[in-house]
């Protein structure tokens, strides 16, 4: 097994594990959140893959950038990708970094091979009703004063508040959400929520001819578990939900997480 090495591509983070040889998966984390969310389904895929986690702009240990649209996050991760020299890759999205899996998959379908998403909400109306601490965080005027708090204790609530499974947050993934700004949570999130609004995933990904995996907590409080389905109009995908688990199966449920993902990269379903 390849070992992990840290590196900056197009000035973003880049970690990678697992054989260098073998077929790649690139792990895109959501809003808020960093490439050490993916932590504890990385020793099961980097078995068998060669495991690329990015830190989007202004996320993790990657420096801001002056915008955070959509397209122009893929643009920046198909750049890193091209330096990389990996092609047909697996590409993996948790929450928001499954938006900017399938714009990368629209920009450079040479790029994916397939795509899974895990918590990607399919448009605005399956937003629920956000958890109470997660509304704080976001909201003035108390927002912005836990933000430049950071202690450990909010930055872990702040994940936990979307969990439904008790988990054990990881110590890298805490300092990695240290770094990220208040305002560049908010525009973020603006403009994640304007790219779902132009034009829903389920129309996007129906778009594409790539196989996809949709997988979704069946107790997510962040979006509708039940618009998991809406992901049936698209060809070729498979929908998964995972009983009892919240916003980021891969602490909830990272074993299961890992199987599926490990499963769907090897047969394309």
């Amino acid at each position: 097994m390849g070992t992990r090495q840290d590196r900056y591509v197009h000035g973003m983070r880049v970690v990678h594990d697992g054989p260098r040889e073998a077929p790649p998966l690139v792990l895109v984390h959501g809003s808020g959140a960093a490439g050490s969310s993916w932590g504890p389904v990385v020793p099961a895929l980097a078995g068998r893959h060669h495991v690329i986690r990015i830190d989007l702009p202004g996320h993790g240990q990657s420096p801001p950038a002056r915008s955070y649209d959509v397209p122009g996050q893929a643009a920046r991760l198909a750049a890193a990708l091209d330096e990389l020299g990996v092609r047909a890759v697996t590409a993996v999205g948790h929450s928001s970094g499954g938006y900017v899996a399938t714009a990368l998959a629209e920009r450079r379908p040479d790029l994916v091979g397939s795509l899974a998403l895990i918590s990607s909400g399919p448009s605005p109306d399956a937003l629920l009703a956000q958890p109470l601490f997660l509304r704080t965080l976001l909201e003035p005027p108390l927002g912005p004063l836990l933000w430049r708090v950071r202690s450990d204790t909010v930055l872990r609530r702040g994940v936990t508040s979307v969990c439904h499974r008790p988990v054990d947050v990881p110590d890298e993934l805490v300092a990695d959400v240290r770094g990220i700004g208040y305002r560049t949570f908010r525009t973020v999130l603006c403009q994640n929520g304007a790219y779902i609004a132009e034009r829903s995933l389920p129309a996007r990904l129906t778009a594409l001819d790539v196989p996809l995996l949709v997988v979704f907590g069946a107790a997510d409080p962040r979006w509708d578990p039940a618009s998991a389905h809406h992901y049936a109009t698209v060809p070729n995908a498979r929908i998964e939900q995972l009983p009892g688990v919240g916003h980021f199966p891969m602490l909830e449920a990272p074993e299961a997480t890992g199987e599926l993902l490990l499963h769907f990269a090897a047969t394309g379903h």
